[in-house]
């Protein structure tokens, strides 16, 4: 046994160089690529979801993922600049503010539909409102919510949308009562809300929208699409530079990469349901950022 312990120790050493000399020191194989997303849906369906993502991302990278919930819009992008989250499922505003936070921080992918994203304005069917292609001027004397302070098609467009059609009035100043915000639960909340006649009417995401219609009996049967807003850029992964420390020089290229190459129809994509992914880059974000400073809205946390 004694002269075999300076063989093991000599062979011990041996093989610690060549993991080392393979990428796979051990700095780097625990390191874990946390992935996260802002909370538009309720956080134990969407962790489900995101939970199939980062099984799928694990595999295609070759290190560990777990995805962390995040409490709110504003808790998504602080987590992002503290670094305690890498690659975040941001809509087009949040995104914006995390780059800004984080110097560096790349949208690196997005849905194939996002370059092309829009809001509706939905209506509990008591209201008599009916579908229109003209902004629903009537809206002005209902109640009115819109999505998550944070979101870009539940809050920042469609802002951006009632003003340009009411003479640059902002929405607390032209609606006869202040819009109310739902502040948990994203555009489901909303949808719920709409449906329940908490709010007459409300703006929500589409993408939401139509599966809820196609899967929700209460908001399908409660509820109408009353506008359709003009097309605007929206969500998007961004990941944070510390990931070429921890895992790499050209990791950001692969976490791309293996994004773009999710199956279509996957579990992996159901998570953000979209039917499949494309790149994306920072300057196809600079009209939601012009927006957002335009309305003061660019808060950064």
């Amino acid at each position: 046994m004694k002269i075999l312990a300076p063989v093991l120790a000599t062979l011990s050493l041996i093989l610690a160089g060549c993991g080392d000399q393979a990428g796979l020191s051990p700095a780097k194989g625990e390191a874990t690529l946390y992935l996260s997303a802002i909370p538009d849906e309720k956080i134990t369906e969407q962790k489900a979801k995101f939970d199939k993502l980062a099984e799928y991302l694990a595999g295609k990278l070759g290190v560990k993922v777990e995805f962390l919930f995040s409490k709110d819009y504003a808790d998504s992008v602080t987590k992002f600049k503290n670094g305690e989250v890498h690659l975040v499922w941001f809509g087009g505003l949040s995104g914006v503010q995390a780059r800004m936070a984080v110097p560096g921080a790349q949208a690196i992918a997005q849905g194939i539909e996002d370059p092309d994203y829009k809001s509706y304005f939905i209506a509990n069917k008591a209201t008599g409102l009916q579908p229109s292609e003209a902004f629903p001027a009537a809206i002005k004397d209902l109640t009115f919510t819109f999505g998550s302070p944070g979101s870009t098609s539940g809050r920042l467009m469609p802002t951006y949308f009632i003003m340009r059609n009411n003479g640059g009035v902002e929405p607390d100043k032209w609606f006869a009562q202040a819009p109310g915000f739902q502040l948990s639960g994203g555009h489901v909340a909303t949808a719920n809300a709409v449906a329940d006649g908490i709010y007459q009417v409300g703006a929500i995401n589409y993408k939401t929208y139509d599966d809820l219609v196609a899967n929700d009996p209460k908001v399908a049967e409660n509820t109408v699409k009353i506008w359709t807003t003009p097309s605007y850029a929206d969500y998007n992964f961004t990941i944070h530079p510390e990931v070429e420390t921890l895992f790499g020089e050209g990791f950001i290229a692969k976490v791309r990469q293996a994004l773009i190459d999710t199956p279509a129809g996957s579990e992996a994509l159901k998570a953000i349901n979209r039917a499949s992914i494309i790149s994306a880059k920072n300057e196809d974000f600079e009209g939601i950022q012009k927006t957002a400073v335009e309305l003061k809205l660019l808060d950064l946390y």
